[in-house]
This record gives structure tokens, sequence and C-alpha cells, in this order.
């Protein structure tokens, strides 16, 4: 992999991981209630965005850059987790619940309709 590539894949990187935190506190900021939404919204965003990628048929290192490292420091597994732990902590484990399988299904939902986007490209 060349230097430029891997230059890339920082730069990119932080700015994935900047998207995602933007997103996340505009969705915060507006919603009410326990449910982690802003986490909810940048995961199924970037799933959409992952699935249009894939079969839009990008790949090699433009993948890299945008599936990886964009895309892959956007969304968030290990926030979702801490979040779904923490509602259960806190003693709402209905919550802690909804919030997996909400973020399942809307994330499986999400990338299909990205894919079906992808392929119409």
């Amino acid at each position: 992999m060349s230097e430029l590539v891997w230059t890339g894949l920082g730069l990119l990187g932080g700015v994935g991981a900047i998207l995602r935190f933007r997103l996340d506190a505009l969705v915060q900021l507006r919603s009410a209630g326990e449910l982690p939404l802003g986490t909810l919204a940048v995961n199924v965003v970037g799933s959409f965005a992952l699935g249009v990628l894939t079969d839009a048929g990008v790949s090699g290192d433009a993948l890299l850059l945008a599936g990886t490292a964009v895309l892959g420091s956007f969304t968030t597994f290990s926030t979702w987790m801490l979040e779904t732990q923490r509602l259960g902590e806190e003693g709402d484990e209905r919550l802690a619940v909804l919030n997996v399988a909400v973020s399942i299904a809307a994330g499986l939902v999400s990338v299909a309709a990205g894919w079906a986007v992808g392929a119409a490209l």
C-alpha cells in the first residue's frame, strides 16, 4: 500500500470520526428520551452508505478509503454497546433490548436499501 493511501486512511478516518460526533450530537440534542438515537442515526446512515459503495462496484483503494477509513470511523459498534450496557445498568432493560433490536433491524434494512441504490448506479 502506498504512502498516499496510508495518509488518506489516517486523514479520512479523522473526518469520519468528526462527522460521527457531529451527527450524533445533532440528533441527540433534538431528541427526547433515554434511547441513544444519535448513535442509531450514525449507524443507520453508515450501513446505508456502505451498502451503496459495495453494490455500486467500488473496490480496491477507493473502498478501503471510503468504506474502512470514513465509514469505519463514522459508525460505532463500541458506543452502541456501551450505551446499551448503560441502559441496562440504569435499570431500563426494556430500552436496552429495544436499542439492540431496533439497531440491528434498522441496520439490516438500511444496508439492503443501500445495496438497491448502489446496484441502480
